[in-house]
């Protein structure tokens, strides 16, 4: 028996007596490696880590790719295919001609009719754009006010701008008659002479003018209106504790917080009074701007190069220069706008 426990307990002492750092490792099995021709669990690991970080920083650009895409195929392209049609004769049958560089740029800038649009479509412009946005961000405040049926009006403000163009310039066609128009009606009533709304060119341009305002003020309106709910109302609150009025308010805290708004609101309506078309083509039955053309703006000039005497070149031209003029003035639009702002933040 004493043999049998002395045989026992011999390897256990001689494992005990090995130091630690002197013991054998026992060997990997199989069912511990990685699978046949795999990489191993940790290089997996590694592998994910690596994905997971790239698909981090990529897929925002993932997300905004489409409208990137799509802006290049139907933005991009066409204006750099317009600059390459100014630079040649081309025809609407023949197509490209000869190469002739900045001649249709030349030819363009000499004619009367170019400057005269030019002429009628920044009239339009200020008729328009001006009165637009102050009359949105009244019509703002006011929506923004403790009036009743807030839902009401706020929808009824955007129906105009739901409405087409055709039938807004129609009927505003008839309100604007030399003859039989309403608003010649309602002058003759306080005793002033009709207007000749389609011979004058201020009339005209004051008539088309407040077709663009009836159907983009209160879109205009609404922009205002959602920016001026993110305004904290702890200002209002506050100044009112101060005794401030609404017009006071009004000047020291809404406008200075609809800063961003403003500016935005002022550059895409300069974009859009520039390139006004549908109201100014279909105020007469001609759509030439005019029997003397005393409304005719760029875009009217435009295609009539293009479609009437087929002379694509000098069109592209005149597309161009109009990308130029919008560009040039939303430049200064901002940098005035941001220059008055950084007035008001010193006083």
């Amino acid at each position: 028996m004493l043999e049998m426990d002395t045989a026992r307990s011999t390897p256990r002492d001689t494992v005990d007596a090995v130091p630690a750092g002197e013991r054998a490792v026992p060997a990997r099995t199989s069912a511990s490696a990685g699978p046949a021709g795999g990489h191993h669990p940790s290089q997996r690991a590694r592998w994910r880590q690596r994905l997971s970080r790239f698909d981090t920083k990529a897929s925002p650009y993932a997300y905004i790719s489409p409208f990137f895409i799509i802006f290049g195929v139907v933005g991009l392209f066409p204006l750099l295919y317009t600059a390459w049609v100014s630079l040649h004769e081309w025809h609407l049958i023949g197509g490209q001609g000869d190469f002739v560089g900045l001649k249709n740029f030349q030819d363009v800038l000499e004619q009367r009719f170019f400057w005269n649009a030019v002429r009628n479509t920044f009239s339009i412009f200020l008729l328009s754009s001006v009165p637009q946005v102050i009359a949105a961000l009244l019509i703002a405040v006011a929506l923004d006010s403790g009036i009743r049926a807030k839902g009401f009006w706020r929808m009824g403000v955007l129906l105009p701008y739901v409405i087409a163009p055709v039938a807004v310039v129609l009927i505003f066609n008839d309100l604007f008659g030399d003859r039989y128009g309403l608003v010649n009606e309602l002058l003759g009533w306080v005793g002033l002479d009709p207007v000749q709304w389609h011979k004058d060119t201020l009339s005209s341009h004051l008539a088309i003018a407040t077709m663009v305002n009836f159907r983009w003020t209160g879109y205009n309106a609404l922009i205002f209106l959602a920016a001026m709910q993110t305004i904290p109302r702890d200002y209002y609150e506050a100044a009112l504790i101060d005794g401030a009025g609404r017009i006071r308010t009004f000047f020291s805290i809404t406008v200075p917080q609809l800063r961003a708004t403003i500016i935005f609101v002022t550059i895409t309506s300069t974009i859009g009074g520039l390139q006004i078309f549908d109201e100014p083509r279909m105020f007469d039955q001609y759509g030439q701007g005019g029997a003397d053309r005393q409304w005719q703006t760029l875009t009217i000039y435009l295609y009539n190069l293009g479609w009437n005497q087929k002379n694509f070149g000098r069109a592209s031209a005149v597309a161009w220069l109009l990308f130029l003029i919008i560009v040039a003035i939303a430049v200064v639009n901002f940098f005035v706008i941001r220059r008055i702002a950084s007035r008001e933040e010193e006083r």
